[in-house]
């Protein structure tokens, strides 16, 4: 296998972008832009995880059945309150964030654009 990714779908593509490159710190590896003004396919390089970020056309499911998970383990915790502080306005908070049985630091939400997340160290 060459690679795998998170590919996510939403509306308003071009502004989720630039919202997770400031979430994860990222950087822009690609992007195609459509016609309608979002993208067909961008790609953010995410502590060296690729996010895939397109427009979707049809309504979007908030939060349904995927939830994208990142572990960054010990000493992580400053990615984690980082990414926490960008996507937490507008969203879903499920989890707010703090220690668990798991991870000294983490949290659950869905984002502004549906997106299920689960981050933690």
């Amino acid at each position: 296998m060459y690679r795998s990714m998170m590919q996510m779908f939403v509306k308003g593509s071009i502004d989720a972008v630039e919202l997770y490159k400031a979430a994860f710190r990222a950087e822009l590896l690609c992007a195609y832009p459509n016609d309608d003004g979002g993208y067909m396919h961008a790609e953010l390089n995410a502590h060296g995880q690729v996010l895939a970020i397109s427009e979707i056309t049809e309504e979007a499911i908030a939060g349904n059945t995927m939830m994208f998970c990142m572990h960054f383990g010990a000493g992580g915790e400053d990615h984690v309150r980082h990414a926490y502080d960008v996507l937490k306005d507008g969203a879903r908070i499920h989890t707010p964030i703090g220690p668990c049985s798991f991870s000294p630091c983490m949290f659950g939400l869905i984002d502004s654009y549906g997106i299920n997340w689960c981050v933690f160290e």
